[in-house]
């Protein structure tokens, strides 16, 4: 858990929560596998045209940036011709280069108002907050377009060192118009809580992509239409 300098939440707090329809609907996420070489392209252009799709985050790791240049440019295109924001995961570098939408930033990633500096006013800028309200609050205030609570569920994706109960996308949402990001093991099967709870989207990886990419689309677009 982080030690999160504003306590635990009261867990009641999610009894009385009521989603905010002024809000708009959650929608999906779709976070890329660390491979995006091969046929890769071609599985995005499926999941992108099966449902509703917001964002995608090219997400590479250890990779020369000239190197995850390449291999961003033809999924970038996609993303382009569908309206699909394209941001880059982790380095505020590479996504000035590609003139990508936006970055996401883990804690160790970067300050949001340097990526702030470096890309632009209409720059989407994202911040990993895990489960701390005090952290994501420090990102509003430096300028971040949406804060990322997770992992909400087991995951494979990544190590997991922190696990919110979904009462904080309610309590995130009850008091900032700033949107939430939840993430963290989210499949079809277990994603309304997170919707009903108050996420503004819902950042999805294996639930994709270790599968038919367009079955999970439209497995979720059903989830979020309800």
């Amino acid at each position: 858990m982080t030690d999160d300098p504003l306590g635990p939440l009261d867990p009641d707090f999610a009894v009385s929560f009521t989603r905010d329809q002024r809000r708009p609907p959650c929608q999906l996420y779709l976070v890329s596998p660390l491979e995006v070489d091969g046929d890769f392209p071609d599985r995005l252009a499926r999941a992108l045209d099966a449902g509703p799709v917001a964002a995608f985050q090219f997400r590479v790791k250890d990779v020369d940036q000239h190197i995850a240049a390449k291999l961003a440019e033809p999924l970038q295109r996609l993303c382009a011709d569908r309206e699909v924001a394209f941001i880059v995961n982790d380095s505020i570098a590479l996504a000035k280069r590609l003139g990508a939408d936006g970055v996401h930033l883990g804690q160790d990633d970067g300050d949001p108002r340097e990526a702030r500096d470096a890309l632009g006013p209409t720059a989407q800028i994202g911040v990993t907050c895990h489960d701390s309200r005090h952290l994501a609050m420090e990102a509003g205030e430096a300028g971040a377009d949406y804060v990322a609570f997770g992992a909400f569920y087991p995951t494979t994706t990544k190590a997991v060192k922190h696990r919110p109960e979904p009462v904080i996308l309610s309590w995130w949402s009850a008091v900032f118009e700033l949107p939430s990001v939840a993430i963290g093991g989210i499949t079809p099967a277990n994603a309304a809580p997170l919707v009903a709870a108050g996420a503004d989207f819902l950042a999805v990886c294996g639930s994709v992509w270790n599968g038919d990419e367009a079955a999970a689309v439209r497995a979720f677009a059903e989830v979020l239409a309800k």
